[in-house]
């Protein structure tokens, strides 16, 4: 065959195409431009995402950064042709990471990449980022949204995303100077949150359970539980962090109870929690009969109910407990900090 006789290729044909690409900027571009704040230099579109931290008063300001992505809480969504919602599970993801740090989320930033580029469902995607930013306090300062042809199942995709907080020096919060006795404070998460649904799918799929069935102990249909987005704790912790000495906290992610609290705990200290202090939602006791998980199992993988734990000295605790309860924030007294270097969860 010559030259002349073989079809002219262009990216388009080889499964990328650019214009769907410019089509789903446009779409998402208002949600964006929504989270700009004051320290957002130029437009959407830009190589770079540009912030300026001029108007920032502090006297040694310290940059904190953390990324993450949802996991295969995507499988659900995309089964479910729901996209609303994953958004602000990926931002919750970074944001919560960086506010243990005690900083303030400034800006985010989002991947997706997918084997074929519907701008409807991209810009779907993007507008939930885009809401979580806002609620959060932070900008959607830019992304990238990858056609990877021939890289993912049709209709399949993959989130990830990056958030930068910032907190002065003095008042970083590493977790050094908790003490036992300290007293460890619980707010509730919204449910499942983004850990451990290989175990949830795994469940799901051996017992043949049906996304769209209300089962008994649950008020919605399994699908609309499960897909229930991540906690954004930004708004309920940064008021905290200016009228009480927070000497930590714990983010209750992947690793639950038992991998998440160590990591704050000075060496050769641990944690009594109270498993009996707070109500553990209807949804993990329902995962851990259906799929015959043990207590500890689920406290390794789960945050049971509970997705931010503060840690402070037991003559603050109250005030955390008021100055929480006075916002209108739920929030239990769970436990304290032992030295017997375990975490121990007892009345489970």
């Amino acid at each position: 065959m010559s030259a002349n006789e073989r079809e002219a290729l262009t990216y388009a044909a080889a499964g990328v195409n650019i214009d769907a690409g410019n089509r789903a900027v446009e779409l998402m571009k208002d949600a964006v431009k929504a989270t700009y704040t004051d320290g957002v230099l130029g437009d959407v579109g830009g190589f770079g995402g540009l912030f300026s931290l001029g108007a920032i008063a502090m006297k040694e300001p310290v940059l904190v950064a953390g990324t993450d992505g949802v996991g295969t809480k995507l499988r659900l969504a995309i089964d479910r042709g729901e996209h609303t919602t994953i958004g602000q599970d990926c931002v919750a993801m970074c944001v919560n990471d960086v506010l243990v740090q005690g900083a303030r989320p400034l800006f985010f930033l989002d991947y997706i990449a997918t084997g074929e580029l519907v701008p409807e469902q991209i810009a779907t995607i993007v507008k939930g980022v885009a809401a979580a930013c806002q609620e959060s306090g932070c900008a959607l300062l830019g992304g990238e949204t990858a056609e990877m042809a021939g890289f993912y199942a049709p209709g399949d995709y993959d989130l990830a995303g990056f958030a930068v907080g910032l907190v002065d020096r003095e008042k970083i919060i590493t977790g050094e100077r908790i003490a036992a006795g300290d007293v460890i404070i619980g707010l509730p998460s919204s449910g499942v949150h983004s850990n451990g649904y290989s175990l949830v799918r795994r469940i799901i799929s051996r017992e043949e359970l049906q996304l769209d069935q209300v089962y008994p102990g649950l008020e919605r249909p399994l699908g609309e539980e499960l897909l229930t987005p991540t906690r954004l704790y930004p708004k309920a912790i940064l008021p905290l962090l200016d009228a009480v000495d927070v000497k930590g906290m714990v983010h209750i992610t992947g690793g639950g109870f038992y991998d998440n609290i160590p990591r704050v705990l000075p060496k050769g200290l641990g944690a009594h929690i109270d498993g009996t202090s707070y109500p553990v939602p209807p949804i993990f006791r329902s995962l851990a009969s259906w799929g015959n998980v043990s207590q500890h199992e689920m406290y390794r993988t789960f945050n049971m109910g509970l997705g931010m734990l503060v840690i402070v000295a037991p003559e603050d605790a109250e005030k955390t407990l008021q100055n929480l309860a006075d916002r209108g924030e739920t929030a239990y007294r769970v436990g304290e900090v032992t030295t017997d270097g375990e975490v121990v969860v007892s009345g489970v």
